[in-house]
């Protein structure tokens, strides 16, 4: 089945809602270490999975245009490039997924203003970064991907998370010879032989705690429970997630704000840490980032930033360990030479000089 990376190719089967740049940025979200399971297919497109579909999204203005390929669509004829006889999309149902992904119903312009009004250097940071939103994620792909990105960069947790898709979860279609898998249940999670295959897929030590964690949450609370988890109080999810192999108090946190609907929580490691200290002067800890400083940081940015800390931080910051794609560590977007230093870690280039 051929790719459709813009509305020219099949209009018929692209869709599109209303969602101007200030309220989202695809470019900026999707390659910003939430998620790791989109690529930029052509300039402005970006093909991935959401919700056991593969989605092809672009913004046009003022648009935000989706298209959706079906599993049946892959042995149609293809005329011009379009199965001759698409499978009927549910339009309402798909125009929700996408809406509740990228929370759609948050007015995210208003919150720019809020926090530029309470931080002068937030307010410098967003005008070069409109549409910063955070992502509603599923919460059992989101754990586990997360618990990959312990000493990790964005590219390699990416291919790590596809090798895992390919190799535990179900085929959903090919785009132009490209497969495109389904994440893994938590059943095909706890298999006997689950670890030793996640080694053998170059996971590392970190394969211990994926099979660990999925057969402590299938015995424990199933993912319906991981799921209503996003009803608890703030406090009480972060401690059954740090329960899990492998789950320390930033995994536990990037869960919480990316799938649990924990907007407060901010994600916290030493970069970040460092932001703190040195750009808005807070004293916290010695040497190293203890607990008790990792506490003290969080709740001084949920002081200046309000209930939706995590949000502004995923603006001002990248999430923690991600957004350099070469590197282990996060790069705080705080200056424009940062912002080039960064641009060119994407590119896999040497950092330009000052």
């Amino acid at each position: 089945m051929k790719l459709r990376d813009a509305p020219a190719a099949c209009p018929s089967l692209w869709r599109c809602l209303p969602c101007p740049p200030a309220e989202l940025r695809l470019d900026l979200v999707l390659s910003s270490g939430q998620s790791f399971r989109w690529w930029e297919s052509s300039p402005g497109a970006w093909t991935g999975v959401l919700g056991s579909r593969v989605w092809t999204l672009r913004q046009d203005g003022d648009r935000l245009w989706y298209t959706v390929y079906g599993e049946e669509d892959e042995h149609e004829e293809e005329r011009d490039g379009c199965p001759a006889k698409a499978a009927k999309l549910d339009t309402t149902e798909t125009d929700r997924i996408l809406r509740d992904y990228f929370q759609l119903d948050v007015g995210l312009s208003a919150l720019y203003r809020a926090w530029g009004a309470a931080d002068p250097l937030f307010r410098k940071v967003a005008k070069d970064f409109p549409g910063v939103r955070v992502l509603r994620q599923d919460p059992v792909e989101c754990l586990f991907s997360f618990i990959c990105t312990s000493n990790n960069h964005i590219s390699r947790i990416t291919a790590m998370i596809e090798r895992l898709c390919q190799a535990f979860g179900r085929r959903l279609c090919c785009l132009d010879s490209r497969p495109f898998h389904a994440f893994p249940s938590l059943s095909a999670l706890t298999g006997a032989d689950a670890e030793a295959r996640l080694r053998a897929l170059g996971f590392g030590y970190r394969a211990k705690f994926v099979s660990g964690s999925a057969r402590a949450i299938a015995e424990g609370l199933g993912p319906e429970g991981l799921c209503q988890l996003r009803a608890a109080p703030y406090a009480e999810a972060r401690r059954v997630l740090c329960a899990l192999p492998g789950v320390g108090a930033k995994v536990a946190d990037c869960v919480c704000l990316l799938a649990l609907d924990k907007a407060e929580a901010v994600p916290v490691d030493t970069h970040v840490w460092h932001i703190a200290r040195q750009r808005y002067g807070v004293a916290l800890g010695g040497k190293s980032l203890t607990p008790r400083a990792y506490q003290e940081i969080g709740d001084f940015f949920r002081g200046l930033w309000g209930p939706r800390a995590g949000w502004a931080q995923a603006v001002s910051t990248p999430l923690p360990g991600t957004l350099a794609p070469h590197s282990s560590h996060a790069y705080p977007i705080i200056s424009p030479l940062q912002v080039l230093f960064c641009a060119d870690l994407r590119k896999g280039q040497k950092p330009a000089s000052s």
